[in-house]
């Protein structure tokens, strides 16, 4: 209680968790089908956003900034889009080559950026592997105001998005736009990659939404259930990550939580109920006894 009286370590778990929440929510989606290169190119793909965000207004207001990257991540998924459609190059060499151009454009622009004589550029290249210290009440206020309506989202097109998401076959037979469907679904996906980047940054996020879904996978077979475990292991992990950088000294937030999330994952692919390998491993012992 002595730690979450400190102003910063509250600000920075509460971000977390809320980071935790949305991404572990929406995680699942892109684990279960089969997309979970997409977050990794999608992050990848923000950061030219966001320095062009800030050439152009000059200010480094985090909304500003996550509008930025929005944009370049939905540029970069429009992309990805129509090449897999208009030609022969398949899913993943497309994320490939995205993922390479996107971020290989957002790091000659922030080189370029950092040669200027002003320090109004400074620690725009936090946003390479988050700065989660640096988060104060507007930071976080920004997540919510984000993070809420998008879970809003998920819980109004829950039925459509869990019969695209099983079989997109049948949700077309049933008449629903599969497309639109596919389209709005990667779009909250970029909204929860975009609140990622101040706390773990670009680098890092594909592991916010990848690693709370591979573990609650482990656990259940049903989809309801696995979203409530992956938000709540996400938000676990922001919370405890940020407890273990505030308590020792020299430790990143960002990455301490994806290690965090690494933990849970490894725990889940070892002991849990009939997936865990131990658990297997015991369940074989038995029957040969």
């Amino acid at each position: 209680m002595e730690l979450f009286a400190d102003y910063t370590l509250r600000m920075v778990a509460l971000g977390s968790a809320m980071l935790g929440i949305v991404s572990g929510v929406l995680g699942c989606f892109a684990v279960l089908r089969r997309q979970a290169l997409l977050g990794d190119a999608m992050s990848h793909a923000a950061l030219p956003g966001i320095v062009v965000a800030f050439m152009l207004t000059g200010q480094r207001d985090p909304l500003i900034l996550m509008l930025g990257a929005a944009g370049s991540a939905w540029l970069a998924a429009l992309l990805l889009m129509s090449v897999t459609r208009t030609t022969r190059v398949k899913e993943d060499s497309s994320l490939a080559l995205i993922l390479a151009v996107f971020f290989g454009t957002g790091l000659v622009l922030l080189s370029w950026l950092q040669q200027r004589p002003d320090a109004a550029q400074a620690g725009l290249r936090s946003f390479l592997f988050g700065q989660a210290a640096a988060m104060v009440a507007r930071d976080v206020q920004v997540m919510v105001a984000l993070g809420v309506p998008t879970l809003l989202v998920v819980a109004l097109f829950w039925k459509q998005f869990k019969v695209l998401t099983f079989d997109p076959e049948y949700a077309a037979s049933l008449g629903l736009p599969v497309r639109g469907l596919s389209v709005l679904l990667t779009s909250l996906i970029i909204v929860a990659i975009v609140l990622g980047l101040q706390t773990v940054g670009v680098v890092l996020m594909s592991a916010m939404l990848v690693a709370p879904a591979a573990a609650a996978r482990q656990w259940t077979d049903r989809l309801g259930v696995m979203i409530v475990l992956a938000g709540c292991f996400g938000a676990s992990a922001g919370v405890v990550g940020a407890l273990i950088s505030a308590t020792a000294r020299g430790l990143a937030t960002g990455p301490t939580i994806v290690l965090c999330l690494g933990a849970l994952t490894l725990v889940s692919f070892l002991f849990a109920p009939n997936r865990g390998l131990i658990w297997r491993a015991t369940r074989k012992m038995q029957l040969q006894v």
